[in-house]
């Protein structure tokens, strides 16, 4: 029997070593596409027998010109550019790896957090400019006593609840899939979406990007906030209506926001984000590390071997 052919369709890390590892007992042959174009990625994956892909997208369309594809292997949480419904149709399996970064999304939203509401990066500017003044940085407030709002209540914000309250947050959450039970384990408690941009502070999403949550924070959203509220994202950047989003930064009613994503990546050149005071921008690394990084591909590469050895996965995809 030959070795099996897996196609990568793209790869942001610096080295594949991880995922090789962990596919090495196959043996199998690896191509890299040229590019994500579906052009290039159908070049390589044709006749492969699995896909291993991080952001490309990879549509029905094209999925179905795929020959001998078993297993889709997705280096990441999110799994919106990959077509699922075709994916089942065709019979792909579809693996994804929902538990690799918690701590470094957590970490980076609660970083995010403390960094707008101390105004650091702005502090930061004063001083690299050659100015030591207070006033302009006025008013900050304390932390402790104030509300963070966790839009979502999956692993993730799981993990940033604790690591809130540490620092005397209240923390609520809205996420109507999450028993009341778990909620009164984490000491968080649970309310509706309006109520908790009535209540909060900092609103903090973690829900995930589907037809129903893209847009979810627009500018209804925006008008039902605290004056003053500040926004962190770490989840996906199209849950946020950009367009809402400026219109209430310049307005004077959102006090400012974090974000690690944005709708469209990378962020345009002419994008009205840039240049605030009261914007910090990160480039989609939340869920670096390179702990991380190396659970990421050896998860995904481990899930992927299994499926092509006829085993079950630890993580599949389960369609809605």
């Amino acid at each position: 029997m030959s070795p099996p052919l897996i196609a990568v369709t793209d790869s942001p890390f610096p080295s594949l070593d991880p995922a090789k590892a962990a596919l090495a007992r196959l043996k199998p042959e690896l191509r890299m596409a040229k590019s994500a174009s579906a052009e290039d990625i159908l070049a390589v994956a044709r006749d492969a027998d699995a896909i291993l892909v991080t952001y490309a997208k990879l549509p029905g369309d094209l999925l179905r010109q795929f020959k001998r594809c078993k297993v889709i292997g997705r280096f990441g949480l999110g799994v919106d550019n990959i077509d699922i419904p075709a994916a089942v149709e065709l019979g792909i399996t579809v693996t994804y790896v929902p538990d690799y970064c918690m701590q470094e999304v957590s970490d980076h939203a609660m970083a995010l957090l403390l960094a707008l509401a101390r105004k650091v990066p702005f502090s930061n500017k004063l001083v690299q400019s050659g100015r030591w003044e207070v006033p302009p940085i006025v008013p900050i407030r304390r932390i402790a006593g104030q509300t963070l709002g966790l839009v979502g209540f999956g692993n993730i914000p799981r993990a940033v609840a604790p690591k809130a309250k540490a620092f005397g947050l209240r923390v609520v959450t809205h996420d109507p899939y999450v028993p009341q039970d778990v909620l009164k384990a984490a000491g968080v408690e649970g309310v509706s979406f309006d109520k908790l941009l009535e209540i909060s502070d900092f609103v903090s999403i973690h829900a995930p990007l589907l037809p129903a949550t893209r847009g979810l924070i627009n500018a209804d959203a925006f008008a039902k906030m605290k004056k003053g509220a500040l926004l962190i994202n770490t989840a996906r950047g199209p849950l946020v209506d950009e367009a809402a989003l400026v219109a209430a930064l310049d307005s004077g009613h959102l006090g400012g926001a974090a974000l690690d994503v944005v709708a469209i990546e990378p962020l345009a050149k002419d994008s009205k984000l840039l240049g605030r005071d009261n914007v910090i921008l990160t480039p989609h690394t939340g869920f670096y590390s390179v702990e991380a990084l190396n659970e990421l591909q050896t998860k995904c590469a481990t899930d992927v071997a299994r499926v092509l050895s006829g085993e079950k996965p630890v993580y599949p995809v389960k369609p809605a």
